[in-house]
């Protein structure tokens, strides 16, 4: 019962789209694109979910979840087009551990 808590928990703070911009920035902070992937998931499904997302971005449904699935490898397009209706965008940033 815990966890579902929590998952409703961040699905919940996951509609505010600054939270949603600095979870998956710190998501892919972790170089480890399948929880970036996985991420990228939650924020979708805190915001309408799949299906009305691909209906926004001109995707077929089974499209959009094979992209964002574990073994998803979204082109920079792809990824472009999946986060500008969610209010975000692709941008580069200084690494301070380089």
């Amino acid at each position: 019962m815990r966890l579902k808590n929590y998952r409703d928990d961040l699905l919940k703070r996951l509609r505010d789209p600054k939270y949603a911009a600095e979870y998956l920035a710190q998501v892919l902070a972790e170089d480890d694109n399948e929880a970036f992937l996985i991420a990228l998931k939650d924020v979708v499904e805190a915001t309408g979910g799949v299906g009305e997302l691909a209906g926004r971005v001109g995707l077929k449904r089974p499209s959009l979840y094979k992209i964002l699935s574990k073994r998803g490898n979204p082109t920079l397009e792809t990824l472009q087009e999946i986060l500008k209706p969610l209010g975000l965008r692709v941008s580069v940033a200084l690494d301070k551990a380089a």
